[in-house]
């Protein structure tokens, strides 16, 4: 009686996946309790239909089922289904086209799946038998509901294997059983009671084995890598709750999979495998790949479902993974009973749900009962979509990172072996993964782990750093820390889990469920987060909120296309991710295994997913309607993303072995990885110097249109669209940085840091970036920003004495310095003098320089025409702190701007008062540019620049040369006891130039003599045992250097072309005011009663205050004003992008330019305040005019000539000069003399070390050449233009007058005569200068009190110069001179 109820329900399972079956044989031999079919077929198609996955099925066999049936128990017995040995192979589907020619039109498609039902069903129906009068339909209606409640699952090996282009993904699940347990979760026989609407289930996989292997071009695999995982066991259970006792859904489905260890392992070449494999996840969420969404095709709400697949949490579960591979894995494994697919497709589980859990549809059918009941219960049904939780735990996990080499065997016909060595480690505890659903409008996933560490192991690229007779300690090992201990933190990751004993379920009350964005916002915030965690937290959440008043479930209403429904649907998807407190740690180790990690994966070459998407614009899209544009309006969905970071410390460590030089150009794309070796005994340098990074927190925002192809078409077409609508084309960035420090500290001999020394104290900063999305839409739209961006930073400053600019220096070299693998070591007297004992007085302490800027404001944007630039800083300040006379700091200011110099070039100013530096100064720097996005295309103008710069004060204190100079003393290398490393090469190396190392092939005996040296240990010299074989790296560089170098004429020519380039059609405003330079003999501290070391203030509260003032000389550089042709007065700060009133339409046009130069002058001070004056104030107008021309050239590169035209009329010029001016200016010129010596002679040994201070000449053994960055400021007029005559080879114009006006017509006409087969340069420069007064005073020897005064005037004076190929011509003109002289009497004038 009941076999003619329970038989076809098993039958129709059976036959409805396995081929060729007859049902009459099943029929007989399940009638006898046991069943044992062999060697059976899968209905691909079928399988491929009910799971709708994007893959297909090559292949899949069932080597044996087993069905028990205890008739005789049957109410107290479970029904047991054995499977022995299952395997299927899939593969991804092919491209978008093939499936649509397979299923001919989307109509056909969706009629087809519709047969497919419908024919499912009959067959079904046909096999029911009738009801049997004998038996009460609830009571058969119970026994079934107890059977199907109780059946019991028991898979034998299950094989899965993946196929795609030479990779291979198999996982081997030894057993996995699915029984049904009490409520202590222990096997049991149990049923749903009116009491306890409550079924639990367990299922437990044992031994799950996953390999990931390449196979050649025939298919085989040569050889077998390390499995991902192997033999890891892990148990899910399932909890389902019921509404009441008829109800064909549980309103409430929780599975959850506990995992205790999870140890997988990757080698280098299972990593670019395993990224494919990551990216064909992702390509599947965005819905890349066109197969998913088939959806569309088959049914309306379908097309929904698949939607949301697309925007839940998958895209940030796998952004995740890649930074976590254990997660990903994790999950991975947990949805390997769906087939290997991570568990973030929403749409594609959502379908399963009936599927696991309940049985109506056959059961409606066998039961007969009326069609109307059926309908009214399904679509009782359809309205209330149950709650799902999913979560995957796992307590250990663990990833290996393994380099292989090949090994060949003894045999010959034995295969390849591989042999694998780990380099790094990733340890994890406490991880979560959870996923709660309500039907298609809610979508959570929160995914968390307690901490986790990485570590390095063994050895890497040759050198033993970590090989386990290193005796390393494991702190040194780790290299990166974030969150907490699991055994301190507690069981927290399993809260509210079916594994946690607290939880509701585990305790007989129904779970509360959050379901709406604003209570899921209050309750998980990041605080809430990270209490539980502590590592990492992210919580993504997708909400779809029907807001036309019908139901969420009739989805008929927006399932008719993407634009109509987000009129009626509000879809919003949020992810906000934690990660707490790290510690980052950088030193050789680490980095080379890291980017070595990076190498590997890049050493692939797969077609990207994205690019089978065709790219089709619709040309009938162009046409909008009203409504559509209002909804838009109304409500646009948008992806937001939130990443914090709290607490980070980097520390980057001094290179203990750099072989940066074998990785980074592979990184970079030069792919030249050479297959190198080299065994270095490595020995760790202790005190290690570190620059230590805090930033107390990072906060980064990104948002984006959900749909934005379809909101870009849309808006882009419309001729005016609003604000808001364009505001929502972009993707917006904000980027803050809150309490960013850095410091330098060293590593000791215990593992210990010592305390921090400053050099960058907090500030804080922000960015501010929005990109527009698909600018190819926008082309006709020239005047849209493409790009915008705004940076703001308050206020930076930076500190240091000399000695921690060279450490700083030595720590760069360390890693700069590639292709070496050397023991640095630091001189001890450096860090003696950089990390100073606590509690013990220096005996002379260095000075300290410390620069500050404050409120930069920077913004830049590109249309599809310019890129501009504006921005604005504040102002500058620089100052020494130097130890006083009675251990006091004192406070030298040496820069200071914006200041107010206007009246700085008399020195009347002395004696006036001054007005102290006003908060509402204007910022010391404004400026805008714009430039053309295309050279050639300047349609709309040139290029402009605007810039005004505001008054500065410089002070050149004594104090600076001591910071300049400073020098460690040389002592023994700072190792401890320790030799220079000496290399051993494992296996000869091949002589190829990339491979030589300056080490690593040189004969042994030949380094050992060099031992003791200091040479080798010293951090600036990498030659350390060249001599022996060709030339080291950097020697070769210098060499291909010096060959491409032309001569300093033909340079000077191609400067002057780019120069040109870059000015020909430039606006130019540039507003420069008076810079002050005041150079004392004698340091001069900030009296503490100046706020914030005012210069000029400190000078004049000196001059008044003290008698001891030291002599001090004043040069008051000019006020330069420049503006080119035909440009009116701007301000300088515009808002970008802007047009300019007379924009430059061709080229050239922006000369001549007007150069104006007011108030120079030149004055000294000397104590009892005396004041002697050296230059009186003076001026100059000059214009400069160019002119180019293109030569006709049979050359690719056309030349340029150039006609350059300067014409300077200068004020009168009056020079005094007196003894004790004399005697200071000889004082200042040996001082810097005497440094610019030292600095010279510290450099010359080291040309590779470039100290950042040095005024380097471009020869350093020029002495000559160099010297005339710090030779005292020159008195003769002429001389900076004749610099510019000097430097400035090439051709000129000769002039026929000297007046300015008749020259520019000359100019015009000689211009076209020039020709010739270079690119050519002609100069012609002209001064006028109506009065020069030089006065000499001296005390008269013979008569004691009086004084004498030399007088000379030289009037109208007029010079020319002009050089051309073929001569040059100096012309000078001077009408009248003479010298007078006088003599003073004593309290009387001359």
């Amino acid at each position: 009686m009941l076999e003619s109820y329970v038989t076809p329900i098993l039958m129709s399972y059976v036959n409805r996946y396995i081929k060729n079956l007859k049902p009459s044989d099943l029929q007989l031999s399940l009638w006898g309790g046991d069943v044992v079919l062999s060697k059976l077929e899968l209905k691909l198609d079928v399988l491929e239909q009910e799971l709708k996955l994007p893959f297909t099925f090559l292949s899949g066999h069932i080597h044996e089922l087993r069905i028990h049936v205890p008739w005789t128990k049957l109410g107290s017995e479970p029904v047991v289904i054995t499977i022995n040995t299952m395997e299927c192979i899939l593969k991804l589907k092919d491209g978008i086209q093939d499936d649509h020619e397979s299923c001919g039109s989307n109509s056909t498609n969706r009629s087809t799946t519709e047969n497919m039902k419908s024919s499912v069903k009959p067959r079904r129906i046909q096999q029911a038998a009738p009801t049997d009068p004998d038996l009460p339909p609830g009571y058969v209606q119970s026994l079934i509901r107890r059977v199907v409640n109780n059946v019991n699952i028991v898979i034998n090996n299950l094989i899965l294997k993946y196929v795609e282009d030479d990779i291979v993904l198999s996982v081997n699940i030894t057993s996995a059983e699915c029984y049904t347990v009490g409520e202590l979760w222990d096997r049991a026989f149990m049923d749903i009671s009116a009491t306890d609407l409550v079924l639990r289930k367990v299922i437990n996989f044992s031994d799950c084995t996953v390999c990931l292997d390449k196979r050649n071009a025939s298919g085989k695999i040569e050889f077998y890598q390390d499995p991902l995982l192997y033999k890891c066991s892990f148990r899910t259970r399932l909890h389902f709750t019921y509404d009441n006792l008829n109800s064909k859904m549980p309103s409430v489905i929780k599975i959850h999979t506990l995992v205790e260890s999870l140890k997988l392992s990757i080698t280098d070449q299972q990593l670019p495998m395993f990224i494919r494999i990551m990216q064909l996840g992702i390509a599947l969420y965005y819905g890349e790949i066109g197969n998913f969404k088939d959806g569309e095709t088959e049914d309306p709400t379908c097309h929904n479902k698949d939607m949301l697949g697309n925007i839940t949490g998958a895209e940030d579960e796998t952004r995740i993974d890649t930074q976590y591979p254990a997660q990903y894995k994790g999950q991975e494994l947990y949805a390997q009973q769906d087939d290997e697919q991570p568990q973030g497709w929403v749409s594609w589980a959502w379908s399963f749900v009936p599927a696991i859990v309940s049985y109506d549809d056959s059961e409606e059918d066998f039961l007969g009962n009326d069609p109307t009941s059926t309908m009214h219960q399904q679509k009782a049904q359809t309205l209330k979509d149950p709650i799902v939780s999913i979560g995957f735990y796992c307590t250990k996990a663990t990833v290996t990172f393994k380099l292989t080499e090949m090994q060949a065997e003894s045999s010959y016909y034995s295969p390849q072996k591989v042999k694998s060595k780990e380099v790094l480690c990733w340890e994890q505890e406490g991880t979560t993964v959870e996923a709660l659903m309500m039907g298609e409008p809610f979508f959570d996933c929160q995914i968390g782990f307690v901490g986790c560490r990485a570590m390095c192991l063994k050895g890497i690229m040759g050198v033993k750093d970590f090989e386990e007779n290193m005796n390393r300690s494991e702190t040194e090992a780790c290299f990166f820390i974030c969150g907490e201990n699991l055994s301190m933190k507690g069981l927290t990751y399993l809260t509210n889990s079916l594994f946690d004993y607290r939880s509701p379920e585990n305790n007989g009350t129904r779970a509360e469920f959050i379901l709406d964005a604003v209570h899921h916002k209050e309750t998980y915030t990041e605080i809430a987060g990270m209490q539980r965690f502590g590592a990492f937290y992210m919580d993504y959440l997708y909400t779809m909120e029907n807001i036309s008043g019908k139901g969420s479930a009739n989805q008929q209403d927006f399932s008719s296309g993407k634009n109509e429904d987000t009129g009626i649907v509000q879809e919003k998807s949020t992810k906000s991710l934690v990660i707490g407190p790290l510690d980052f740690r950088l030193d050789s180790s680490a980095v080379h295994r890291i980017l070595k990690m990076i190498v590997c994966a890049l050493e692939h070459e797969y077609e990207p997913y994205s690019g089978l998407k065709p790219d089709i614009k619709d040309e009938n899209e162009t046409t909008v309607n009203p409504e559509e544009v209002a909804s838009l309006e109304e409500y646009i969905p948008t992806r937001h993303t939130s990443i914090t970071l709290l607490k980070c410390t980097c520390t980057i460590f001094m290179a203990e072995f750099n072989l940066l030089g074998h990785l980074l150009p592979v990184i970079l794309g030069e792919k030249n990885s050479s297959n190198f070796m080299n065994a270095t005994n490595f020995q760790s340098l202790r005190p290690l110097p570190s620059i230590q990074i805090l930033v107390d927190k990072i906060n980064l925002e990104h948002s984006v249109p959900m749909y934005a192809e379809q909101l870009v078409n849309v808006v882009s077409s419309l001729t005016q669209p609003s604000d808001n609508l364009l505001h929502y084309c972009y993707a917006h960035c904000y980027l803050k940085i809150f309490g960013f420090q850095a410091g330098l500290t060293s590593l000791d001999c215990r593992g210990s840091y010592c305390l921090p020394v400053p050099i960058i104290p907090s500030f804080s900063t922000a960015l501010y970036v929005k990109l527009l999305k698909l600018p190819t839409c926008w082309t006709k739209r020239s005047q849209i920003a493409i790009t915008e961006g705004i940076f703001e930073l308050p206020n930076l400053t930076i500190q240091a004495t000399r000695a921690q600019t060279l450490l700083l220096q030595a720590i760069y070299q360390s890693w700069s310095h590639t292709g070496n693998v050397h023991s640095l070591s630091v001189n001890e007297a450096l860090m003696n003098e950089v990390f100073q004992t606590i509690g013990v007085k220096s005996k002379n302490p260095l000075p300290t320089l410390e620069g500050s800027i404050q409120n930069v404001e920077l913004k830049y944007c590109s249309t599809s025409l310019v890129k501009c630039a504006s921005g604005t800083m504040g102002s500058i300040k620089i100052c020494a702190k130097a130890p006083g006379d009675s251990g006091k700091e004192k406070l030298i200011p040496l820069l200071q701007g914006p200041s107010d110099t206007k009246d700085l070039h008399s020195s009347k100013w002395l004696n006036e008062s001054r007005k102290p530096e006003s908060l509402l100064a204007p910022d010391l720097i404004a400026f805008t540019v714009q430039v053309p996005q295309y050279m050639d295309y300047c349609h709309n103008s040139g290029a402009v620049l605007l810039c005004s710069v505001q008054g500065l004060a410089v002070n050149i204190d004594p104090v600076l040369y001591t910071w300049l100079i400073y020098q460690p003393q040389k002592r023994t290398s700072r190792h401890m006891q320790q030799q220079p490393v000496v290399a051993v090469p494992l296996m000869p190396i091949s002589r190829r130039k990339e491979d030589e190392m300056s080490v690593g092939s040189a004969p042994l005996a030949k380094q050992q003599s060099y031992q003791a040296s200091e040479y080798a240990s010293s951090p600036i010299k990498t030659k350390t045992v060249t001599e022996s074989r060709p030339l080291s790296v950097p020697v070769k560089a210098m060499l291909n250097i010096s060959e491409g170098c032309s001569s300093p004429e033909e340079r000077m020519k191609e400067f002057i072309g780019i120069v040109w380039n870059a000015v020909k059609s430039l606006t130019l405003q540039l507003e420069v005011q008076s810079c002050c330079v005041f150079i004392p003999n004698d340091s001069l501290p900030s009296p503490s009663t100046i706020v914030s070391g005012d210069i000029p203030g400190t000078v004049r509260s000196w001059y008044h205050g003290q008698t001891n003032m030291p002599g001090m000389l004043v040069l008051c550089l000019p006020q330069v004003k420049i503006i080119s042709a035909g440009h009116k007065y701007m301000e300088p700060l515009q808002e970008i992008p802007f047009v300019i009133p007379r924009p430059i339409l061709e080229e050239g046009n922006a000369f001549p330019w007007t150069i104006s130069l007011h108030h120079f002058s030149m004055y000294t001070l000397f104590g009892k305040q005396v004041t002697l004056c050296l230059v009186e104030p003076m001026g100059c107008t000059s214009t400069l005019a160019v002119t180019s021309q293109k030569l006709l050239s049979t050359g690719p590169d056309t030349r340029h000539s150039f006609v350059v035209c300067l014409h300077v009329d200068l004020e009168s010029l009056q020079i005094k000069c007196s003894n004790p001016q004399v005697q200071l200016f000889y004082e200042l010129t040996e001082i810097m003399n005497k440094v610019w010596n030292k600095i010279q002679r510290r450099g010359n040994p080291s040309p590779s070390s470039a100290y950042p201070e040095t005024v380097a000449g471009p020869v350093p053994g020029s002495p000559v050449r160099s010297s005339v960055g710090t030779a005292p400021p020159d008195t003769s007029t002429c001389s900076p233009s004749a610099d510019v005559g000097t430097t400035t080879e090439g051709d000129s114009v000769q002039a026929g007058d000297d007046s300015p006006f008749s020259d520019s017509v000359t100019l015009e006409q000689t211009t076209s005569n020039i020709g010739g087969s270079s690119g050519r340069v002609s100069l012609w420069m002209q001064w006028v200068l109506p009065k020069i007064t030089i006065k000499l005073f001296a005390p008269d020897p013979e008569n004691k009190g009086t004084e004498l005064c030399m007088v000379s005037e030289l009037e109208d004076l007029s010079a020319s110069i002009d050089v051309q190929d073929v001569y040059t011509k100096v012309k000078c003109k001077i009408e009248s001179f003479n010298i007078d002289h006088y003599r003073s009497r004593q309290q009387q004038n001359f």
